[in-house]
């Protein structure tokens, strides 16, 4: 009862807080920018819309190809067209409880391919790993390229001296960290120590493995996909055509940031976007328009692409 309690939680109070966010971010709109949204999202050149959706597909078949490395590295031989209903059902279950995505792939191939489910979610985990490195390079480029914006934007939101002492808090908590890391033997310390082992060997496993170097070229392509995905969508629009490529970047980085860290970005992403994009003087009413186009463009691809894995896995199961 309590870990339905629990799950029931993890969907509604995300959804919930995406509503509340939607609801207080266009209560404070103008009936004027209200227009002006909805004129931006009507008359977006929806080409450019179409062009990310492809690459979002091409990212999920890059996905499902690279997959095969880590399987073959533990020793089976992966079905491309499974590995690839896998991650599109993966993706489509993400939207309803977090990550339950990575189960539902290691799940699939356990009752369809025969790999121990071990084996399989651990393959999950290393990609998952190595996902999340890039991801980092992606967050100290994007500081690197747009240091002013951000450090403007920073010290707008949160005076200096607070700033100093959250560097410092920062700078303590750290040193702290790695002590407790070299030196305490308490248990819930050692566990940490035994959970970040056990990731670091997963992720150090990628380096490892005779097909290294395609499987670090495909990776780095499906963040490429990503990151033009998005892109191509500042093309829809007249008022975002005139933004950076480092601006592009900080939006793409918050944007990834929020997906991660909520139901799919419900109510979260359109509003972080356009604060975002209104760093660079885009209007917060097309900020918006580009947020949302954005987000409903890939829950499409999502559910359509989930919703094809679903019809199609049944026929590999009569196959077999």
């Amino acid at each position: 009862m309590k870990k339905k309690i629990n799950n029931t939680l993890s969907i509604a109070l995300p959804l919930l807080l995406g509503v509340f966010l939607i609801i207080y971010t266009y209560k404070s709109f103008t009936p004027d920018q209200i227009e002006k949204l909805k004129n931006s999202i009507l008359g977006a050149n929806y080409k450019y819309v179409i062009i990310s959706g492809f690459l979002a597909f091409s990212g999920y078949v890059l996905r499902a190809y690279r997959w095969k490395y880590t399987l073959e590295y533990v020793g089976y031989k992966s079905n491309f067209k499974l590995n690839l209903i896998a991650v599109s059902i993966g993706y489509f279950l993400n939207l309803t409880i977090p990550r339950s995505g990575e189960f539902s792939r290691a799940a699939l191939l356990t009752k369809y391919d025969g790999v121990p489910f071990d084996k399989a979610f651990g393959t999950i985990i290393s990609e998952r790993i190595i996902d999340f490195i890039v991801l980092i390079i992606f967050i100290l480029t994007a500081v690197v390229l747009e240091f002013n914006t951000l450090k403007s934007f920073l010290l707008e939101y949160i005076p200096l001296k607070k700033l100093i002492i959250l560097l410092i808090l920062g700078v303590i908590s750290t040193l702290i960290g790695i002590y407790l890391m070299i030196y305490s033997k308490l248990k819930w310390v050692l566990w940490i120590k035994q959970k970040i082992s056990g990731l670091t060997d997963g992720a150090l496993s990628v380096f490892k493995m005779p097909n290294k170097l395609p499987f670090i070229v495909i990776t780095l392509l499906i963040w490429l996909t990503y990151v033009l995905m998005f892109y191509s969508i500042i093309f829809a629009l007249e008022e975002t055509q005139v933004i950076s490529f480092g601006a592009v970047l900080v939006a793409f980085v918050i944007g990834s940031l929020t997906i991660a860290f909520t139901n799919g970005g419900f109510g979260f992403f359109p509003v972080l976007i356009a604060k975002i994009l209104f760093l660079y003087n885009i209007p917060i009413e097309a900020g918006n328009a580009f947020g949302w186009i954005v987000w409903t463009s890939q829950l499409i691809i999502t559910i359509l692409l989930g919703g094809i894995a679903f019809l199609i896995l049944p026929s590999l199961t009569k196959k077999k």
